[in-house]
């Protein structure tokens, strides 16, 4: 399989950008899953997208892919079966609810099978705060593979998706996406989602299911934080991790500059979460790098992804978007690596560092 290698990052943090011409993700690359795996390698699951992509579309998702490091740290791509050497493409289908775009947000393997579970839109236009997107109506949907690159979707009940998106009113209307999936003590299984409502921000939702495949959506468990809080205009993408008695969520906030932080937020039970202060500005934990350093990561840090390590600390893999630009399309996103201070998981600083 053609692989490209990462050379070293130049700024503290930075593990991968862009690819090369001719690769899927040759213009942005975003909302990394890693998994270190039974075999000993380190193997990454990402969404972004190539400059020929639909424009109209504006958001960082489009294609998935995947990247395989023996540390963690050294990464390189590999060819996946699908256009550009891609392992997950919009659906053929127009009449799907991902024939648009799609985005990886959870790797898990159980009983032999890796499963993703991803997002994805359609092509349809939806009016939002005045102005029309293409492609905002997400949902979740899943998918199993043997190898990690070969991926057959299991069909969900709405146009292939999982869930279906929200009444109007609804915190979930415009879309239900980025969904991460966790096995509760009890069996049942818990899947949190990324949602927004047009007022009232951004929103992380729960559905319920006995068996993985029948969802019942509960309602939202975060939302916006008080003024002047890195989360005042809301939560949106999140890792869960259950650590020993309880979960911990570390998730994306934004506030009302609209820079991204990420925060800490803590449950006994998976459904009542109380948020904790980092020793980040504004309640964070992990803040972007300092406004007008000019740093690869210094308008917004997202997309969490955290990974145990044997000695007790922690990794979290994330993107992050440098200052400039005016949309998701002129802001240039890449992912980084952050590491724990010892076994607490609420301090953290940039590898390399």
């Amino acid at each position: 399989m053609a692989q490209q290698a990462e050379k070293s990052p130049s700024q503290p943090g930075l593990l991968l950008g862009p690819g090369g011409a001719g690769w899927w993700d040759a213009e942005r690359v975003s909302g990394p899953r890693v998994l270190h795996c039974a075999d000993g390698w380190w193997r990454m699951w990402y969404y972004g997208r190539d400059p020929s992509f639909d424009r109209d579309i504006n958001l960082p998702t489009g294609r998935c892919g995947m990247a395989i490091s023996p540390d963690g740290v050294r990464w390189e791509r590999v060819s996946g079966p699908l256009t550009l050497g891609a392992i997950l493409e919009p659906h053929p289908d127009g009449n799907c609810f991902d024939s648009g775009h799609v985005g990886v947000s959870d790797v898990t393997v159980s009983d032999g099978l890796y499963w993703l579970w991803y997002f994805g839109g359609d092509r349809s236009w939806r009016s939002v705060g005045g102005r029309q997107a293409k492609g905002i109506c997400m949902q979740p949907g899943c998918a199993v593979s043997s190898d990690g690159l070969h991926w057959l979707r299991l069909e969900g009940p709405y146009r292939g998706a999982l869930l279906s998106l929200g009444e109007a009113g609804a915190f979930d209307e415009l879309f239900c996406a980025w969904p991460q999936v966790v096995r509760a003590g009890d069996g049942s299984w818990l899947l949190y989602y990324h949602a927004l409502h047009p007022e009232r921000g951004f929103w992380v939702g729960l559905a319920v299911s006995p068996d993985g495949l029948r969802w019942e959506k509960v309602g939202p468990v975060l939302g916006p934080g008080e003024a002047g809080r890195f989360d005042e205009g809301g939560a949106g993408t999140r890792h869960i991790c259950r650590m020993g008695e309880r979960y911990v969520m570390f998730y994306e906030g934004v506030n009302a500059s609209h820079y991204h932080a990420i925060g800490l937020a803590t449950s006994a039970d998976g459904r009542h979460w109380h948020k904790q202060d980092g020793d980040a500005p504004a309640g964070a934990a992990f803040a972007p790098a300092p406004t007008g350093s000019g740093r690869w990561d210094a308008r917004a840090v997202g997309t969490p992804c955290v990974v145990p390590m044997a000695d007790g600390s922690w990794r979290m893999y994330y993107i992050g978007a440098s200052e400039g630009g005016t949309d998701e399309l002129t802001s240039q996103h890449q992912i980084g690596l952050a590491v724990s201070e010892g076994h607490d998981f609420a301090r953290w600083r940039r590898w390399g560092e």
